[in-house]
């Protein structure tokens, strides 16, 4: 089995080996994943490590690394809190974004293949994650008015479930990628009236199917991606756009996620296996 890393800012995720496929995802400077097929010299199939999501990735968009550096960089590494940073290498640079994440961060330097890299921005190690409503918020307003990108999970673009994803897992708390599967975890709240700022709120299609998500705020408000990130007022009924006088999103349920066993990381899959068909699940 091989493994790589993300050497540059952002990297498209592709529901097929081509460039023309669509991007479901994308991987962040320093995050790792693992290869499960190649096609060709140009594309890889890839696991991503932190949360098991399945794309194809260009492989002139990934370096290799060595099974020890895998295991290695899975537990020595920082985020950076940066909305937007430079690291510094002897004679070149590259621009990462918030959630970007640093192998062997010792502080100052790391090193990835053959380059040591100087950051000198804001950075969270995993011991030093704070788990609270407040410091959810903090996080969350900082992608306010980054455009609306299906697939995207960085400030330069970013959709409603990748939103979640990238402020939970920056407040330690690990997420799927899909709303229709984060929907799994946390603990339902019965109506929205009693919801908390810090809260998940799930929102329904016509279908039925959950296909959007935002975070609960003060005063009857909520952030969520939408066109670009902003914050509208929610309701018993769902999230209602003054500027366009309607609702726009049907509210389905409201998960608290920072209370009970989604501390534990659980993966999606177990999750679900748990949910048997409930969204009631701790």
């Amino acid at each position: 089995m091989s493994y790589v890393i993300c050497p540059v800012s952002i990297v498209p995720i592709r529901n097929s080996s081509s460039n023309k496929s669509e991007m479901i995802s994308q991987l962040l400077f320093g995050e790792l994943a693992e290869v499960l097929e190649t096609k060709g010299r140009q594309w890889a199939k890839v696991r991503c490590a932190w949360d098991n999501f399945v794309g194809w990735v260009a492989t002139n968009q990934l370096k290799p690394v060595t099974p020890t550096e895998f295991e290695r960089f899975q537990q020595e590494y920082a985020y950076s809190l940066e909305l937007f940073h430079t690291i510094l290498a002897e004679d070149f640079c590259v621009p990462i974004v918030m959630g970007a994440q640093l192998p062997g961060f010792d502080g100052m330097r790391f090193k990835l293949a053959e380059h040591y890299f100087t950051f000198s921005g804001q950075a969270v190690f995993p011991e030093n994650m704070e788990r609270s409503p407040d410091f959810i918020l903090k996080i969350a307003r900082k992608y306010l008015h980054a455009p609306f990108l299906w697939g995207g999970r960085s400030p330069m673009g970013i959709d409603a479930p990748g939103l979640i994803q990238a402020v939970f897992k920056l407040a330690g708390v690990q997420m799927p990628r899909e709303a229709e599967q984060q929907v799994f975890y946390g603990e339902a709240v019965d109506f929205v009236e009693q919801s908390q700022p810090g809260d998940i709120a799930f929102f329904e299609n016509k279908a039925g199917r959950i296909s959007h998500c935002g975070i609960i705020l003060p005063n009857n408000e909520v952030l969520h991606s939408y066109g670009s990130v902003r914050i509208d007022a929610i309701d018993h009924y769902g999230i209602y756009n003054k500027k366009e006088a309607r609702y726009t999103h049907r509210l389905r349920v409201v998960k608290r996620m920072l209370k009970g066993r989604v501390a534990e990381k659980e993966t999606a899959e177990k999750a679900v296996e748990k949910a048997q068909g409930q969204f009631e699940l701790f």
